[in-house]
């Protein structure tokens, strides 16, 4: 080991459950670097993107909603962030300025991203009353505080521990939408939604929230307090589950010369490692079909219809894809099959499973035709939904070829492309759609076995990304995103979806937006 270890770092590694070996393997990432993916084409309608007329839409919600009862189903909402990145701006301006220094012009008035914006229109956030009702029991009056451009103060309690403290809540316990019968906060509306598509025969609904420990108590406490008023509502019973990141995914940090950062009580700095730590957590469930959605996007009631039928096309569309890999897995589990027959059977698979057959194949003997095609179907599959590109920034999808040749689908983030090279840019310039994160997801094989998930992980899709700590500047190590590395090696089929199924909040002032105005 090129550093030295010191018997409390040997006690932090085995409380989080990272081995030395683990630890070696980060120092070497962070001097070699990660490879940059290999972009062969956009994923196109043409080619590697499903589109679904109306026809299509009926029949595969149809499908879903006769075949649903036969599986058990979870929603797996990731939640475990916290929301500080929604209000960075009103932070830095709570920061900046005194209470009583501000006057703002028309322009910024105007500018739907502004801090100026945002107060102009605060009495049509789901938030307000709370907020006003808060600042009232401190002694205040909201529209006093407004008129004279006191924003300080109603900032200090929207965004610190002396109100509402949302600077430092997960998105799940923000209120997001207004309705008469009360405002609902985001993991309400995921409530909602796993009410209409993820239930099971005996009107089960189940949802996992990944969490924070430090949020779990609030999130207990947010769940009873609505739980009753639903179940009521739309005669199911919810069955909630929490998880948290595992401390044995966190990732080490080092300088910039690749040794380890240490503290400054001179304890190694471990760093969360990204959503993509959350494979851990998905690894664990146990239903058979488990849709992904984030925490943020959701809308309210009124436009929430074709997000339902997407959603169970999507679950149709993956239960169908299960039922035709069984199908061709059982026959090769068989082997008793002719060249003719396999080599229809890659056919189907390249226009039905979105999987790329080699030219190479065809000159193939009859095991090896059955060993390839074996390997290609015996692993998890993900039906992915794709809405067009409008400029809104995320992962795209790409077809990708690895170090071995092998071209298939994937998503890839912008950190993942070498932006130097005109070939690759000229690639991303071609694409014409992004990731919403819209997924379900199937994880077990033909025999009934749960895929062991942390197997199909890409390890060499991680990135490094450069941050500070106590004024000292640190690499930190992303491991491979949940929907990008993390699935690089799963069947992946992406299906055109509206863009009004993706309404995602990623500052304050997009719940302003129409979508998210009740």
């Amino acid at each position: 080991m090129a550093f030295s270890i010191t018997s409390s770092d040997l006690k932090l590694l085995k409380k989080k459950g990272i081995t030395e070996d683990q630890l070696i393997k980060q120092i070497e990432q962070f001097k070699k670097g990660f490879p940059f993916i290999n972009l062969k084409q956009a994923a196109t309608p043409n080619k590697g993107i499903l589109q679904l007329n109306k026809e299509d839409l009926e029949d595969l919600v149809n499908w879903f909603n006769e075949n649903k009862d036969h599986y058990s189903i979870v929603k797996f909402v990731p939640a475990s962030g916290a929301a500080s990145r929604m209000f960075k701006d009103l932070f830095a301006f709570m920061e900046k300025y005194d209470s009583n220094s501000i006057a703002f012009s028309n322009e910024e008035l105007e500018n739907p991203n502004s801090v100026a914006y945002f107060f102009k229109h605060i009495r049509e956030f789901a938030f307000y009353p709370d907020l006003q009702k808060t600042i009232m029991q401190a002694g205040f009056d909201i529209d006093q505080l407004l008129l004279q451009n006191d924003y300080h103060t109603i900032l200090r309690y929207l965004l610190t521990d002396k109100g509402l403290n949302y600077g430092a809540l997960p998105k799940a316990l923000l209120r997001f939408h207004k309705y008469p019968d009360g405002n609902r906060l985001a993991l309400e509306e995921h409530l909602v939604e796993a009410a209409h598509y993820s239930f099971n025969k005996d009107h089960i609904a189940r949802v996992h929230f990944t969490n924070s420990p430090e949020h779990k108590k609030a999130f207990l406490e947010a769940i009873e307090n609505v739980l009753p008023k639903y179940e009521a509502l739309f005669k199911v019973k919810f069955e909630i589950e929490f998880s948290e990141q595992k401390p044995s995914t966190d990732t080490l940090a080092v300088d910039l010369n690749n040794e380890p950062f240490r503290n400054e009580d001179g304890t190694l700095l471990f760093r969360p490692g990204g959503h993509g730590a959350l494979i851990e957590n998905l690894n664990e469930l146990e239903e058979e079909i488990i849709f992904i959605k984030n925490i943020d996007n959701i809308v309210p009631d009124k436009l929430r219809d074709t997000t339902y039928t997407y959603k169970m096309a999507i679950g149709g569309l993956l239960i169908k894809m299960q039922m035709l890999t069984f199908e061709f897995l059982e026959k090769l589990d068989d082997g008793n099959l002719s060249m003719r027959e396999l080599d229809a059977m890659a056919k189907s698979v390249e226009k039905f499973l979105m999987i790329e057959i080699p030219a190479a194949y065809y000159g193939y003997d009859e095991m090896e035709k059955i060993d390839f095609l074996f390997t290609k179907l015996n692993r998890p599959i993900r039906v992915c939904g794709m809405v067009k590109n409008e400029g809104e920034p995320g992962g795209g999808p790409f077809w990708v070829e690895n170090e071995d040749g092998e071209v298939s689908l994937q998503i890839v983030e912008s950190s993942q492309i070498d932006q130097s090279n005109p070939k690759q840019t000229a690639i991303v310039e071609k694409a014409t759609h992004f990731n919403p994160v819209d997924l379900v997801c199937s994880i077990y094989d033909f025999k009934g076995n749960k895929f062991d998930l942390t197997q199909f992980v890409d390890p060499q899709t991680g990135f490094i990304s450069y941050k500070s700590k106590d004024g000292r500047d640190l690499k930190a190590l992303e491991l491979p995103g949940l929907w990008n590395g993390a699935m690089a090696n799963w069947i992946t089929i992406f299906v055109e979806t509206p863009i009004i199924t993706f309404n995602p909040v990623k500052t304050v002032n997009d719940l302003l937006r129409p979508q998210h105005q009740a």
